[in-house]
């Protein structure tokens, strides 16, 4: 509306002028009226200023990604073949590395994980995602290598796994236990194995207990294990102190199999247990005798189960209810397979010692001069990057809330060694032509994210005619106008 006001001003205007021939500044009103119509129109041009940027391919890494401001995308996922890896960076002695490569097709393929002199160590086919296994024999600081291959036998993608195997942590468990048994021997003797600090009371009658004492002084346990029977013939006040060690963050374990009461175990924990059919045996990898007393079902209630393990969290702790028997019988056949499976019920309660240091993974494949963001939590000054001879301060990054970066540019592939006071990390850092169907999996997860940044394009095909010159414009004519007329 005020464009056409503009306009027919001007045209009156230069409408005077020609009535008393003074035709140069009636054309001079006409291109003001014309300017500033043009200035507060708000006109747009076909053209692509404000559609969204064109990209095909793989698009971009994360880091890059992040140094451009926000804007509409029009991305189409391509369908070429791509793969995810999966492993630890770090792991525990006695912990076996799992190597699993994530396909975005489904054919017959092979995995092969190698040793540095190129020796296989495992070897897994499938159609699908494909996982192999491997137990490292010492501590140490490990680039194995790993190729994925198709049907026939040629390389789709490799290159290298690397990882760090450390000295296993010393756990403090505390055990109370009302009636000995030879499962009970077993445990203790695998975590004893395992260099755990126990504290181990187990009742053998009326007024007679067998206790081991911890090495160490136990600060603040990392696991409470009872089995059922001491729970039930505890007092209302020594449960509620176990419980309330849970409730602080101490993981709890119960062993079911001699359980009695179940309306003890629905009072305080809100477990729900009956009877089980005699000779009942759960469990995939090593079947083991069933409880009396177990869960209906793997849901119940707020506990969720498989394989005879029920757990659910208690404020900031957990309780497991482990609802089999009679493990003793694998100790002496399969004394591996028992200890990796003893191994995954710590692992599902989530029984691990907190460490005042935590390095976290990068997020993408750290490349040579590519921005690479080092996080860790529990850290503070500054670490030390010994192969780049960088001192570099920490600072917080509003996606990492807990933990504190810094960012670095790896000139060539390999190690990069950190050290922040007392704690020390390491980061691979691979080469540009290490895993490509990889880092094009991750350049598509990067590319997506970008896009969603901006889910909603602005109109696409036009785009607004800039003010400045209409403005010129109009001032210009006004001042010619004025010239003339003070002639």
């Amino acid at each position: 509306m005020m464009a056409v006001a503009a306009a027919v001003i001007g045209l009156l205007a230069a409408l005077a002028y020609g009535a008393r021939r003074r035709w140069v500044d009636a054309v001079l009103a006409l291109a003001a009226g014309a300017a500033l119509a043009g200035a507060v129109g708000a006109f747009t041009l076909p053209g692509e200023a404000g559609a969204p940027s064109r990209l095909l391919g793989d698009g971009l890494r994360a880091a890059e990604w992040d140094d451009l401001p926000a804007g509409p995308l029009d991305w189409k996922r391509p369908d070429t073949p791509a793969i995810r890896l999966d492993f630890p960076r770090t792991l525990a002695l006695g912990r076996v590395f799992t190597l699993t490569v994530h396909r975005s097709w489904t054919a017959p393929g092979r995995l092969q994980l190698l040793a540095e002199n190129g020796q296989v160590l495992a070897e897994a086919k499938g159609v699908g995602d494909l996982a192999v296994q491997w137990l490292p024999p010492v501590a140490e600081r490990l680039v194995l290598n790993a190729r994925l291959l198709d049907a026939a036998g040629k390389v789709v993608d490799a290159g290298p796994v690397p990882f760090t195997v450390t000295e296993p942590v010393s756990l403090q468990v505390r055990g109370r236990f009302a009636a000995p048994s030879f499962d009970l021997r077993v445990l203790d003797d695998l975590l004893t194995n395992s260099q755990a600090v126990i504290d181990w009371q187990v009742a053998l009658g009326k007024g007679l207990e067998r206790a081991e004492t911890a090495r160490a002084e136990l600060t603040a346990p990392d696991l409470e294990i009872v089995d059922a029977a001491w729970f039930e013939q505890a007092g209302a006040a020594a449960r509620g102190a176990l419980l309330a060690r849970v409730a602080g963050g101490t993981p709890l374990l119960v062993l079911g199999a001699n359980a009695r009461d179940a309306g003890v175990w629905a009072r305080t924990v809100a477990l729900p247990l009956a009877p089980q059919s005699a000779n009942k045996m759960l469990g995939t990898a090593l079947p083991m005798t069933a409880a009396g007393l177990n869960p209906s079902a793997d849901r119940a209630g707020d506990w969720t189960g498989t394989d005879g393990l029920w757990t659910r969290d208690w404020q900031r702790g957990r309780i497991s209810w482990l609802g089999v028997g009679d493990w003793h019988r694998h100790a002496i056949e399969q004394p591996r397979q028992l200890a990796l499976w003893w191994q995954g019920i710590l692992d599902r309660l989530r029984v691990r010692r907190h460490e005042d240091v935590a390095w976290l993974d990068p997020d993408e494949m750290p490349l040579p001069h590519q921005r690479l963001a080092v996080c860790a939590r529990g850290v503070s000054g500054d670490v030390t990057v010994a192969e780049l001879k960088q001192t570099l301060a920490w600072q917080r990054r509003p996606e990492q809330v807990d933990a504190s970066c810094v960012a670095v540019w790896p000139a060539a592939g390999g190690w990069l060694r950190l050290q922040a006071r007392a704690s020390r990390g390491q980061v691979y850092v691979y080469a540009p032509g290490d895993w490509p169907l990889w880092q094009r999996s991750e350049r598509r997860a990067a590319t997506a994210r970008y896009a969603a940044r901006t889910p909603a394009p602005v109109r696409a095909g036009t785009r607004p005619l800039p003010v400045w010159p209409f403005g010129v414009a109009f001032a210009l004519a006004m001042l010619g106008l004025w010239w003339r007329e003070r002639r």
